[in-house]
């Protein structure tokens, strides 16, 4: 089993990393940080502006530890990862299998995700004796159990695109109701760019996910770059954003912990010219260090039925994707929480 080691999150826009013999050393305004050994590091999130010296990069490629380049707000930029070493007959295969089964893989994808958001739902109206009674959340709930009926009796990858994005839609119509905090309201689900506080930590959220799963995906040898789901485009990560899908629930109820236990308040976002509302370097420290908590937290795996780190969720998804791909699985077991 991988070890989980520690992922680097340099989140003030003008601290630099550099290279120092085996150690990693971030400077700000001339003066030392920290330093850490890269033997206790797995990968590296920058919302620097500044970035990392050319010298840091190529002894993170060596050791292949992926470099994340986001924006101080959260929006990715790009990625530095290591010459690929991953079986190129794996890759292969990969783009064998996804083309044979694309429509099974999704299917099976789409659905446990919304399954994961029933289960949602459903652990919020356990916490929160008010809302098991709840009109509108009893029939979001059923809607969305007639979409999984739906998704297996689609045709095509286009048909179960239309159902989830309606069940999507209806879910957030409510997601609203599963936060306790008086300061803070959610209307709708906004992107791009975020509009109130709960989207602008979800989308901060998916994005952390989303990288996470495509060091993943590169560590146990398949490409995060080809997907069977999400349009390939050159640049994305697709495979990455098809696996996050069936853990997206996982996202969505990390957020809500930080707004219901009042981690997080109104002076941790600011509000852009544009109308976006982002999380300023306060709130980015307190989702990340609340997230870094969480991933060494313990989980049982639904699916292996063993304990493992709640970190260790991505590695373990890949590589069982990985066996389904080689042959060793009949069927990818996608993440359903219990």
């Amino acid at each position: 089993m991988r070890k989980l080691l520690n992922t680097v999150y340099i989140t003030n826009e003008n601290a630099y990393l550099s290279l120092d013999g085996e150690n990693m050393v971030c400077r700000l305004d001339d003066d030392e940080k920290f330093r850490i050994p890269f033997d206790y590091v797995e990968a590296v999130v920058c919302f620097s502006y500044l970035g990392v010296s050319p010298a840091l990069m190529g002894k993170c490629a060596e050791k292949c530890i992926p470099i994340s380049f986001l924006s101080p707000h959260g929006k990715f930029l790009a990625k530095v990862a290591g010459e690929t070493r991953g079986n190129v007959f794996l890759r292969i295969a990969q783009i064998d299998r996804f083309r044979a089964e694309a429509l099974t893989l999704t299917q099976n994808t789409v659905a446990a995700k919304l399954t994961n958001a029933v289960g949602t739902l459903a652990r919020s109206k356990h916490d929160n004796p008010a809302l098991r009674n709840d009109e509108d959340i009893i029939q979001v709930t059923q809607s969305l159990k007639k979409s999984v009926d739906a998704v297996y009796t689609s045709k095509s990858q286009e048909e179960i695109l239309g159902i989830e994005g309606n069940a999507a839609k209806t879910y957030f119509s409510v997601f609203g109701k599963l936060f306790n905090a008086e300061d803070f309201t959610f209307v709708y689900r906004s992107k791009r760019p975020p509009l109130d506080p709960i989207n602008a930590v979800l989308s901060f959220v998916y994005t952390l996910y989303t990288n996470e799963y495509a060091a993943a995906l590169e560590t146990v040898g398949l490409d995060s770059y080809i997907g069977f789901y999400h349009t390939l485009r050159s640049g994305r990560s697709s495979l990455a954003c098809d696996l996050v899908e069936e853990t997206r629930c996982l996202a969505e109820r990390f957020t809500i912990t930080l707004f219901n236990l009042h981690i997080l308040n109104p002076s941790d976002f600011e509000k852009q010219v544009s109308g976006a509302v982002l999380l300023n370097s306060d709130g980015r420290k307190k989702v990340l260090t609340r997230w870094q908590e969480k991933k060494r937290t313990d989980m049982t795996h639904p699916y292996l039925n063993q304990k493992i780190q709640f970190g260790l969720l991505p590695y373990v998804q890949s590589n069982l994707l990985a066996k389904y791909v080689r042959g060793d699985l009949e069927e990818y077991p996608c993440f359903l929480m219990k």
